[in-house]
């Protein structure tokens, strides 16, 4: 066997418009930062995967002939070869890997997705088809490796934005699509708020209520769907939802619409700056006080910045912690302070290419 050596790199990715829409098939617009997680290797004689994570202080050993149990919840590592071996690829040799990223764990910014897809990007090169995937079929790999495997509830919007990179609409009806959009916006401002994301919480409530009230209007007036439904359909319904509910479905419906402007206006050029900072801010509007996801120190921190000279911005992710980000074409540095001020940690970022090879 002739040694092989590659370098995997994915970005993050924040959700710019279309927050807590995926799971209920209205369309999403996500945007690659310039936040990377990397797998860097070679091949080995041994039929083994082994794995220094210097970000986490682990390493991991395990073999490449499956199938593979799992050792700790969520073990994507190995489900990505387990995904890998039941779609028929092979390794007659192993891997020993180096994986380091600066995407901020656990907090809305899609470290997890970028991870799998950086891996089975590796992996499938590695393999003994050593074959080039395409990045639409890279994140259903990860999809599933993620999502499925585990019998998870999740979208697949993390999985496209990190696999394509770039500005994307994606479209879940009637069929998934996914538009690259041919913009490129200023800088942008993450600040981590070092506060876990409350996901399980969020979810439950914030979509288990909108999927549990459209369930609800689906069986009592056939013919309706959030794709096409108005305030007055909410309204004229309202006997048949409880109070929070309907304030959900009006909240969704005004996220939807945001999502719709937002997604014309990158389409046009020049791009009116100021106009997609301001329907950031009002897409937090709706999250923070319908959906209620935000928590008091973002809260302080998105304060904080748009005093400093951003344009907008918006909680990113589940929410109940983690992330947010704010569109600063002017000055990020002095608004990357004003977070910190606040207790976060700032990140300076762009909008950034897929997964790719690295040289």
């Amino acid at each position: 066997m002739t040694p092989r050596a590659l370098h995997i790199s994915t970005p993050g990715r924040v959700c710019l418009f279309g927050e807590h829409q995926d799971y209920l098939s209205l369309p999403v617009v996500p945007c690659a930062i310039s936040l990377r997680v990397g797998v860097e290797g070679k091949t080995h004689h041994e039929r083994s995967a082994t794995l220094d994570l210097p970000d986490i202080g682990k390493r991991e050993t395990f073999s490449l002939e499956g199938p593979l149990s799992y050792g700790v919840e969520r073990d994507y590592l190995r489900s990505s070869v387990n995904v890998l071996l039941r779609q028929g690829y092979t390794f007659s040799h192993g891997v020993e890997c180096r994986v380091h990223g600066n995407i901020p764990i656990n907090s809305g910014t899609s470290s997890s997705s970028a991870l799998i897809v950086t891996w089975i990007n590796f992996l499938t090169r590695m393999s003994d088809q050593e074959e080039q995937v395409e990045e639409k079929r890279l994140a259903e790999l990860a999809h599933e490796a993620e999502v499925v495997e585990f019998g998870e509830p999740g979208g697949m919007m993390d999985h496209y934005s990190t696999a394509y990179g770039g500005v994307l609409a994606i479209d879940f009806y009637p069929t998934i699509g996914v538009e690259r959009i041919d913009v490129m916006p200023g800088t942008f401002v993450l600040g981590d708020s070092g506060e876990p994301k409350d996901t399980t919480t969020i979810l439950g409530r914030v979509k288990g209520g909108a999927l549990r009230a459209s369930r609800r209007l689906v069986d009592s007036r056939p013919g309706f769907t959030l794709q096409t439904a108005t305030h007055e359909d909410i309204n004229d319904l309202k006997g048949q939802l409880s109070e929070t509910e309907v304030d959900l479905l009006h909240g969704t419906l005004r996220n939807r619409d945001l999502t719709r402007e937002a997604r014309r206006l990158l389409q046009q050029s020049p791009l009116d700056h100021r106009r997609l900072g301001s329907l950031l801010t009002e897409h937090h509007s709706v999250l923070r006080d319908v959906q209620g996801i935000s928590t008091p120190k973002i809260e302080r921190m998105m304060d904080a910045a748009l005093k400093a000279g951003a344009y907008g911005g918006k909680i990113n992710g589940s929410g109940g912690g983690g992330c947010m980000f704010v569109y600063a074409p002017e000055n990020p540095q002095s608004v990357a302070v004003a977070i910190e001020r606040e207790g976060g940690k700032a990140y300076v970022v762009r909008v950034d290419e897929g997964t790719r090879v690295e040289q």
